[in-house]
């Protein structure tokens, strides 16, 4: 065997080690997916949906049909698989989605730099709406439009040590940002990069309180009172201490300001009670030469872990969630959903992220096999050469289940599929061709 059939083997093996044939099985019989299995076999329908419907312009279930029919080997009676997308399948598939997050976090695939020493992982978290059918809109309002729309949002969190999504969950479009993040003990020793979308003081209280660190742009309303001075200026410099941030900032010389904020706000309510609690949480302002403009932070990082610098370079590492949703929506299509069908678009939805997290999975055995080139693996052409190729994979995929392709049934296949199925439409050579 040549050193090129190993690598193809092994991709096939790193998947099975992410879902097992078993694991498949039990959890469409737990789930109700499949309850007698015949025709259908979840194990191969699993496996056509994420490395087959999730990569290609599949966007029809009747396409998805035609596609399982072939590499399945197996003729199935019209509208089979449409009938398929149920509430049972959306857990079955979330189910899954929930399984490969927990399995990678088992699998760490990045160590986090020097810097970061005693940190667990570097954590991000976003939303992204996927805009539906208009015939949904009482179902999934969006939140700002003219006209008839329909949309949810995708909330996800992302863990850079994992090199993958650590949380889903979908919401209407209506739901605030804030009202889609959960914090808890799970933040213990890790730095939790926060979206503007989810400032709020009473946020960052409780990342604190539960041992985790935070970094968040500072809002533009925002104006803390300067209570000490992190890191004193050379020269002539202005007294900061006392003042309000925002009635600094215009007199300022420096190029950095590192100081420590007093902020008062509202607890949640507890006991039908809400208390006011004042903070202290510190504040790095970075002046921008080209703009003239300061990017401001607020985190809970001491000046004796992350100098200010890093605290903005740091900061950068949000892009990482961009390039999510970015890889979900141009390569695995999760914002390609036409249906009307809510189970079929809650289903997509999880093929999406599923496909996702099979990509990853086979990027991480890369990166391992070259590991000097590991960083010039990027997530984007990663997506690209992956979604080319998905293809071979699930071939690989299924013959390693014993599955090989039987022309007899492609036969079947082009008299069933490539027969317009509207018996009454009128045809353009109708009447002048036999």
């Amino acid at each position: 065997m040549d050193n090129h059939t190993k690598q193809t083997d092994l991709s096939v093996e790193y998947l099975r080690q992410m879902f097992p044939e078993e694991f498949l099985r039990n959890l469409a019989q737990k789930t109700g997916f499949i309850k007698r299995i015949r025709k259908i076999d979840p194990v191969t329908f699993f496996w056509v949906l994420t490395l087959g419907f999730g990569v290609d312009f599949l966007r029809s279930i009747r396409a998805f049909e035609r596609r399982y029919e072939t590499e399945a080997n197996i003729k199935l009676s019209d509208g089979a698989l449409y009938d398929r997308f149920t509430p049972e399948l959306v857990e079955f598939l979330r189910e899954c989605v929930l399984h490969a997050i927990e399995f990678q976090a088992q699998q760490q695939s990045r160590v986090l730099g020097d810097k970061l020493n005693g940190f667990k992982d570097l954590i991000i978290q976003d939303s992204s709406i996927i805009r539906l059918h208009e015939s949904l809109a009482d179902l999934w309002p969006a939140a700002r439009s003219t006209r008839v729309a329909a949309g949810i949002k995708v909330s996800c969190i992302v863990s850079v040590v994992a090199d993958g999504v650590k949380s889903v969950k979908l919401f209407p479009e209506r739901t605030s940002e804030v009202k889609t993040l959960r914090i808890g003990p799970w933040v213990r020793d890790r730095i939790f990069l926060v979206d503007l979308g989810f400032f709020k003081y009473g946020v960052f209280d409780r990342i604190d309180k539960y041992h985790g660190s935070f970094v968040s742009r500072l809002k533009s309303n925002a104006n803390p009172t300067i209570v000490q001075l992190n890191r004193t200026c050379r020269g002539n410099s202005i007294s900061v201490e006392g003042k309000k941030l925002r009635d600094v900032l215009p007199h300022l010389k420096r190029g950095i300001l590192d100081v420590m904020v007093e902020v008062t706000f509202k607890r949640r309510k507890y006991l039908g009670k809400r208390t006011t609690a004042t903070k202290r949480f510190r504040v790095v302002a970075v002046l921008n030469e080209e703009t003239g403009d300061y990017h401001i932070y607020m985190t809970n990082i001491p000046v004796t872990k992350l100098s200010a610098e890093d605290i903005a370079s740091l900061y950068g590492a949000r892009w990482e969630i961009e390039m999510v949703f970015k890889e979900l929506k141009s390569y695995y299509r999760m914002d390609q959903i036409n249906s009307k069908n809510t189970d079929i678009i809650k289903s997509l939805v999880w093929v999406s992220i599923l496909t996702l997290m099979c990509s990853r999975r086979v990027l991480q055995l890369i990166r391992n096999v070259d590991p000097k080139k590991a960083n010039r693996y990027t997530h984007l052409r990663w997506a690209k050469v992956f979604g080319e190729n998905a293809h071979q994979l699930l071939k690989e995929m299924l013959e390693s289940m014993g599955l090989h392709l039987d022309m007899s049934v492609l036969y079947d296949i082009y008299l069933n599929h490539g027969c317009d199925p509207n018996i009454k439409r009128e045809r353009l050579m109708e009447g002048w061709v036999a």
